[in-house]
This record gives C-alpha cells, sequence and structure tokens, in this order.
C-alpha cells in the first residue's frame, strides 16, 4: 500500500495529536513531504505514539538514542526542538484548562501566530499555518496567505484542496 504524501486534517486532536502534527511540520521544514511521509511510522514508533509526557520527559540520552533510531531524520536540533515543544504543549495544557482553549484565546489569528513562533521551536509562518490547519483551527484563506510565504507550494496546495473536497477546510 502506497503512502499518502498529503496528511489529512484532525478532527476532535487529543494533546498527543497536536505534537505529532507539530513536529511533522518541524521535519518536513525544508525537506520533501514525501520523504517524511514514508518515515512517518518509525517517527511514531522512535517518540512513543508522541506521547506528550513522555516525549516532554526525554533526556539528553533519548536525544542520543533517537540519533540512532532506524528510519527517522537525524537531526539533533529538530529533536531537541520535538522535546522543548513537548513540554510547551504540556504547559499550555496546563495554564489554560486544555491546549484548544489556548488556540482559541486568541482574538485573531496573527496573534496566535506570532505566540505559537515565539513559544515553540522551528515554527515560522508556514509551519504555523500547516499546524492551525491540520488540527481544524480557523487560518487565512490559502490564496491569500500564501502570497506573504515567498515560493511555491504545491503541497501545502493540495492539502488544502483535498479538504476542501472533503468539506472539513477551516479557512476563514
Amino acid at each position: 500500500m502506497a503512502v499518502s504524501t498529503i496528511p489529512g486534517q484532525v478532527e476532535s486532536p487529543a494533546l498527543n495529536d497536536y505534537l505529532e502534527v507539530i513536529t511533522r511540520a518541524v521535519f518536513q521544514a525544508g525537506l520533501s513531504w514525501a520523504s517524511i511521509a514514508q518515515r512517518w511510522e518509525s517517527f511514531r514508533e522512535a517518540f512513543e505514539s508522541f506521547d506528550v509526557g513522555k516525549v516532554a520527559a526525554y533526556t539528553e540520552g533519548d536525544v542520543d538514542r533517537l540519533l540512532h533510531a532506524p528510519g527517522i531524520l537525524h537531526s539533533a536540533r529538530k529533536i531537541r526542538a520535538t522535546l522543548h515543544n513537548a513540554q510547551t504543549v504540556l504547559d499550555l495544557d496546563k495554564t489554560h484548562g486544555g491546549f484548544e482553549k489556548y488556540l482559541q484565546s486568541f482574538p485573531t489569528y496573527a496573534a496566535l501566530s506570532a505566540d505559537i513562533k515565539r513559544r515553540f521551536k522551528f515554527m515560522g509562518e508556514m509551519n504555523v499555518w500547516y499546524f492551525l490547519f491540520r488540527v481544524c483551527e480557523p487560518v487565512p484563506k490559502f490564496e491569500k496567505w500564501v502570497t506573504t510565504i515567498p515560493g511555491d507550494h504545491p503541497r501545502m496546495k493540495e492539502m488544502v484542496d483535498r479538504a476542501r473536497l472533503a468539506g472539513t477546510s477551516t479557512e476563514r
């Protein structure tokens, strides 16, 4: 069975889902989506199904283990970013009475995007939009938003088109 290069949206995400989507955004950055998609099950295994509590508690020994884990991208910076991001998800979940409440506590997409970029590692504008879209939070219309991002983004467009066809797009 072929692996889909384009990930779908996650309706009613759990805490671990948020971390998984953020992590996929981090590891996809600058790489082929297909390359990461083909390896994603190895990522899930290496990061214990993105159990936020477990990943947030990882030590340098775990970083070393992950740097040698088969099937995943061996980037110490992105691995450490994932550990930091897991702790940030846990902290925001606790302080806001739920991570979803954190995401919905901002008056605008721009304010939320700025806060995510400040708190999380490797989360630039492209990754923020991708993350929020995948976890079914409101985002600006793709065609308008993408003009603010340099380059061509065919996989993002394909992801949006699939969601529109399924009737799950959260664009505003």
